[in-house]
């Protein structure tokens, strides 16, 4: 069977790079979080660009989170949302219900340049590329210790380039497409 040329090539051009993609559901994901302050989320990714599992800053399973503090300031640190808090990485590590061979060589996409104790949960996975949106951390002890574990075990991070960063409109409501918006808001 022959194709006619005038039908080839025909496809859609302002489809989502990869990128894109995974850092969309990345972002998708950190609408989960109850946190009023900050909401991250991360997406791991395989080599084959196949996504391996999703996760948000929120309290752990079984943990009635109406029952703890969401402050981010307290008398005391237990009176602070900080000690009860995973991170959208190490939730997305743990979520994982595969074998952990397969995380090896794999991307974490995510909106916040990891902290130092997720960074340390990224090597050990075997996860070993970040892209992120936001070092909003940067020139903190524990963002440099981040960068220091992440350079010494040859994790390759880098922020998502700017032409990939987009404002995408997306509806849940049936026969509406997603909608991009080129222009910065």
């Amino acid at each position: 069977m022959k194709l006619n040329k005038d039908i080839l090539g025909k496809k859609r051009k302002d489809y989502l790079s990869w990128d894109e993609f995974f850092m969309g559901i990345a972002k998708l994901s950190a609408g989960r979080s109850k946190d009023p302050n900050t909401q991250v989320g991360a997406c791991i990714v395989s080599k084959e660009n196949r996504i391996l599992s999703i996760g948000y800053n929120g309290t752990p399973n079984h943990f009635n989170d109406d029952n703890f503090p969401w402050n981010r300031e307290g008398k005391t640190k237990n009176e602070t949302k900080y000690p009860y808090v995973c991170h959208a990485e190490l939730n997305a590590i743990l979520n994982y219900s595969g074998s952990r061979k397969d995380l090896v060589g794999s991307k974490i996409y995510v909106d916040l340049f990891p902290c130092n104790e997720c960074a340390k949960a990224i090597i050990q996975s075997g996860i070993s590329e970040v892209v992120y949106l936001s070092d909003k951390y940067i020139g903190t002890e524990e963002n440099e210790a981040s960068k220091l574990l992440f350079d010494q075990c040859g994790i390759t991070y880098r922020k998502l380039e700017e032409k990939h960063q987009k404002t995408l409109c997306l509806s849940l409501k049936p026969d509406e497409k997603i909608s991009y918006l080129k222009e910065k808001i």
